[in-house]
């Protein structure tokens, strides 16, 4: 059956396949591997998570099976599963789309991106990045001091760009100025206007000025949840008057010369194309303008922004853009040509700091599923002496099970004394009974006119009751009308699939700007799933929730899974969280990094493991607070030799117990299976 248009109903069945038909087709299309996986995931004929770390340039790994061999090298989940071939291949797309659109336009110049350190500060991803990137002198975008130190150490390209952002003190532009003598290439980008004296005096003090940039604010309108940080009220960025004056002391100062880039940004995740044409538009007449007034100029930061499809809708949404990667190139580079070209000014080689674009994908986060709470579809069997009430609801469960019995569903209704009447009707009628029984119950139990055991039992015979019109509803007909109340009978039944993971660690927007991420199992896709649920973290903490889930272009607060088997692991995969999700994880309840590995695919088929990092050890986290692990260790040494003397602990417990406590200080912060 279907329910009509539920954001928490179960995968709807097709009338043409047998009831328990169900394929690894059905799978991917019910998660949306089939829309927002293209062209790095899917599902194999297994029912397990497929990656393709090249795209469609070939090599395949097995997800669930590479999560097994993982475990075999002590690695335990929760794991971060980083594939750098991913990472390679986002620099070629994007360069890719860029070198394809300045053809297709003639466009009189290049592009030559960076990549902005705040979005994964990894020392591994910032290596393979720089690495990957050296053909096209691809560079690095600094927004603080310690950026700006990695982006130093690791850029030894002199082509490519370090642009810096950020607020900016004395050291920060001495810094910038004595690394061009390194042979580097730092752009300091003006973004308050006293920036403006602290660069004139340290380039009079050193001898020589950094190369600069301007950063414009637009009075363009952002949309989606960074829209707020664009315009007049932006954070950083100069407004026109203040760029005219900036302009005239740099002038002024001798340093003019040294200007050479405009820089703009439009917010994180555009989703709307248009948005973005209207700033090109602005920030392509204030180039040939600085051009204009002397400023030799060379270089147009288009910022950040370059958006990716997180729900697969390909619409305006905040999860998803309504325009793709060359899209995107296309719009940057015609709309820069068209207004250089009628002031006779050179096009600007072209500088985007697409972040999340890059580094979504590349990173799978793997968590296992501890245990799961729901109802049990179990009818308790009556005792003698039985309360009216409770034989009340066990005679309403008995009705709702001949109606199954009957067999009579076929075309929505079933036949009676009283003629045919639609078996949606009778099990509205018996939902109804059941409610106004299970509220009888509760309130003879507040006046003390039932035990807590009888109560026990009402609760449990009405949601035996849910459940079996459920599971009706699910056999009738597609487009069969389903009253609201029975289509939220799903959704009342859901269950609480507790997580071996912290969102606070690992999947901070999911909890701080309702950020939505694919989440689904990576195995059993070829199964049909026959329950709906939310995660509960392991953190002590409300929030520690996922809750929100992809669903083509709207949002679920539930999800479809598959009911738990004993002895066998319920593996969850989070997708496209490459981006900002370690770098702005917590350690709320004192739960650390996970385990993270890089993997490449190997030459001859297969894969290597290029780098194994280690998460954090109860240890490590206790320190960060600053704690003393061996002052912790002492106290107890010195608590159990007290409770030896009382007599309340054996000598034997005792050294268990401390055995015990050096170990969980050596071991991760997250439970072991």
């Amino acid at each position: 059956m279907v329910l009509a248009d539920p954001p928490s109903g179960l995968p709807a069945a097709d009338p043409s396949k047998r009831a328990d038909a169900w394929s690894a087709a059905d799978g991917a299309a019910l998660y949306g591997l089939d829309r927002w996986g293209d062209p790095y995931f899917g599902v194999g004929a297994r029912g397990h998570v497929m990656v393709q770390p090249r795209g469609d340039r070939g090599g395949a790994l097995d997800l669930v099976e590479l999560v097994r061999e993982l475990q075999g090298r002590d690695l335990t989940l929760p794991l971060l599963i980083r594939f750098d071939d991913i990472l390679e291949d986002r620099l070629e797309r994007l360069h890719g789309a860029f070198e394809r659109a300045i053809a297709q336009y003639g466009y009189d110049g290049r592009y030559q991106g960076v990549f902005p350190v705040k979005c994964n500060q990894q020392r591994h991803v910032v290596e393979q990045l720089v690495e990957s990137g050296r053909r096209w002198h691809f560079g690095l975008e600094a927004g603080s001091k310690a950026e700006l130190l990695i982006a130093l150490s690791l850029l030894d390209d002199p082509d490519a760009l370090l642009i810096c952002n950020g607020y900016k003190d004395r050291r920060y532009i001495e810094t910038a100025i004595l690394a061009r003598r390194l042979g580097r290439q730092p752009v300091v980008v003006i973004e308050q206007p006293d920036e403006v004296e602290r660069i004139i005096a340290a380039s009079s003090a050193l001898g020589g000025a950094p190369f600069i940039g301007i950063r414009a604010k637009l009075s363009a309108r952002s949309t989606g949840r960074w829209g707020s940080s664009v315009g007049e009220r932006a954070k950083f960025g100069l407004s026109i008057p203040d760029v005219l004056t900036t302009v005239e002391r740099l002038r002024e100062a001798g340093l003019l010369d040294d200007l050479r880039l405009l820089h703009f940004h439009i917010g994180s995740q555009i989703n709307d194309i248009a948005v973005l044409k209207d700033a090109l538009q602005e920030a392509g007449q204030i180039y040939t303008e600085l051009t204009r007034l002397g400023a030799p100029m060379g270089f147009l930061d288009v910022g950040g922004g370059l958006g990716i499809d997180y729900d697969g809708s390909r619409t305006a949404t905040a999860a998803s853009t309504n325009y793709s990667l060359q899209n995107y190139a296309n719009d940057v580079v015609a709309t820069i040509r068209e207004c250089c070209e009628p002031h006779g000014v050179r096009p600007p080689t072209l500088v985007s700091e697409s972040g999340r674009a890059i580094a979504s994908h590349f990173s799978v986060l793997v968590f296992d599923v501890l245990g799961a709470g729901g109802h049990s579809e179990a009818v308790p069997p009556p005792a003698e002496g039985e309360a009216l009430i409770l034989r009340n609801l066990r005679d309403t469960h008995g009705v709702i099970a001949a109606i199954a019995a009957a067999g009579g569903v076929e075309g929505g209704v079933e036949a009676d004394d009283s003629g045919e009447r639609p078996v949606v009707e009778r099990l509205q009628e018996a939902w109804n009974d059941a409610l106004k029984f299970k509220e009888d119950a509760l309130n003879a139990f507040r006046l003390g006119y039932l035990s807590l055991p009888e109560r026990a039992t009402a609760e449990r015979l009405t949601w035996a009751s849910c459940l079996a019109i459920a599971r009706q509803l699910e056999g009738l007909p597609t487009g069969t009308v389903i009253p609201q109340e029975l289509q939220a009978l799903p959704a009342a039944l859901a269950g609480t699939y507790y997580a071996n993971l912290s969102v606070f660690r690992s999947a901070p927007d999911t909890w701080a700007i309702d950020q939505l991420f694919p989440v689904l199992p990576i195995h059993r896709l070829d199964e049909r799933p026959t329950r709906l649920g939310s995660f509960a973290d392991l953190t002590c903490d409300s929030d520690g929730k996922i809750a929100r889930f992809i669903d083509r272009g709207q949002v679920k607060p539930l999800l479809e899974l598959h009911g738990l088997r004993p002895g066998e692991p319920y593996w969850i995969g989070l997708f496209l969280g490459g981006a900002y999700q370690e770098v702005m994880g917590n350690l709320h309840n004192l739960f650390g990094s996970t385990n993270a590995v890089h993997i490449r695919l190997a030459a001859g088929g297969g894969y290597r493991v290029d780098h194994v990092v280690r998460g954090n050890t109860n240890a490590e986290v206790l320190e960060a607070m600053e704690h003393d692990p061996d002052l912790l260790l002492e106290r107890l040494r010195l608590a159990s030799e007290q409770a030896i003397g009382r007599g309340d602990l054996a000598i034997s417990d005792a050294r268990r117990l401390m055995a015990h406590l050096r170990a969980s200080l050596e071991q991760t912060t997250y439970l072991e299976a």
